[in-house]
Parts: structure tokens; C-alpha cells; sequence
């Protein structure tokens, strides 16, 4: 099937999703302080499976079933705790196993595949409402009425964030990494990196949490 897209709602719909995605969020900071602590490959690994996970909002957009979740209390409140706990249990997790690392290797960096970190990535941006909320908001603000199916521009737009969003996380994670190997070069740093990083899940869970 053709693209529904014209130059007039992809350029500025481009621009704009790269500057939401760069702007301070969640996504972000979920990166950024794991990549601090696990290094460049697993902050990029988990960064690419938040991407990953727009898919899913996506397809709920375009099929007309986010709608349907934010409508139904019993629906987005299900999935609202479901994310929070899912973010609780990540960030606990991390406190709790932190260890000390070898001079130079972040902490905890052996721990977990990027392979594993990438499914987690794309399950905490899969089952966020907040997300479900902001691409209902967002997709359809850059639908053009005159080029027909609207649910498959929607699906199309969302393909675009979806890859901006992978190049700008994997970037975060990259840079994260970066900053954290060269701090973790200190002793004793690599462990309260893994127990800061765990502390930024643990909050943004109890915010989602006690979100409405």
C-alpha cells in the first residue's frame, strides 16, 4: 500500500517528535540512569526496546482500541498499576543485586543480557498509560482528513516515532554509558550507580502509582 504521507506532515511531524522525545520524560531518565550504571550497551539495549515498545501504542491508536482502554476506568487503571508494579519490581531488583564492580566495569554489567534488557525496555513502554494517553493526544494532530484512511496515516506516523525515538534513546544510552564507565572508575561509585539507577524506577513507579 502506498504512503499516505506527504512532505507536509512528515518534516513537521518529524521535528516534533524529536524534540518531545529529547525533552525531559520518563523514557529518558529511565535510560540515562541505567546507562549510567550498566554502561553504553545495556543503556542503549534498553533505550532501543522503549522505542520498540511504541509499536504496541501504535497499533492501539490506529486500530481505535486506545481509545477504548482511556475510556473504560477499570481498563487504563488495570494497566496503569500493571506499569507501576512492572517498574517497582525493576527498580528493586536493581537495589537489591547491586554489587561491587571491577575497577573501570560498571556495576552489575555482567547481570543481564542486552537481549533481556531490551525486553524489558519494550514491556515498560508497552504497558505505560501515559503513553497510550500521549500518542491518542499526539498521532492524530497530524492527520490529514483529505488523504483517506486515517488509521493507516496513524499507523505510519507511529512507525516514524518509533524509529527517532530508537536513534535519540540509543544516543542517551550511548552518552549515558559513557559518563558511567568513566565514573564508575572510582571505588565504591559502581554500586550506589546501580542503587541510583534503581531508585529512578522505583520513583517513576510509585508516580505512575498514584497517577489518576
Amino acid at each position: 500500500m502506498d504512503s499516505l504521507l506527504a512532505s507536509t506532515q512528515l518534516f513537521p511531524f518529524l521535528a516534533a517528535s524529536m524534540l518531545l522525545t529529547l525533552a525531559p520524560g520518563p523514557d529518558n531518565l529511565l535510560v540515562l540512569s541505567l546507562g549510567i550504571a550498566r554502561g553504553r550497551r545495556h543503556g542503549m539495549a534498553f533505550g532501543l526496546g522503549c522505542a520498540a515498545g511504541c509499536i504496541n501504542h501504535t497499533l492501539l491508536a490506529a486500530l481505535g482500541v486506545g481509545a477504548l482502554i482511556v475510556a473504560s476506568e477499570a481498563a487504563f487503571t488495570a494497566l496503569r498499576v500493571a506499569g507501576g508494579l512492572y517498574l517497582l519490581w525493576l527498580g528493586l531488583k536493581a537495589i537489591r543485586n547491586a554489587a561491587p564492580a571491577r575497577p573501570g566495569e560498571p556495576a552489575s554489567a555482567g547481570g543481564e543480557s542486552c537481549t533481556r534488557l531490551f525486553r524489558r525496555g519494550l514491556l515498560a513502554s508497552a504497558i505505560n498509560p501515559k503513553v497510550v494517553l500521549f500518542f491518542l493526544a499526539f498521532l492524530p494532530q497530524f492527520v490529514d482528513a483529505g488523504r483517506g484512511d486515517a488509521g493507516w496515516q496513524i499507523a505510519q506516523l507511529g512507525v516514524v516515532f518509533m524509529l527517532q525515538a530508537a536513534l535519540v534513546l540509543a544516543l542517551i544510552g550511548a552518552f549515558a554509558g559513557v559518563l558511567g564507565e568513566r565514573l564508575a572508575r572510582r571505588p565504591g561509585v559502581s554500586v550506589w550507580l546501580e542503587r541510583a539507577a534503581g531508585g529512578v524506577f522505583v520513583l517513576l513507579g510509585a508516580r505512575l502509582l498514584a497517577g489518576r
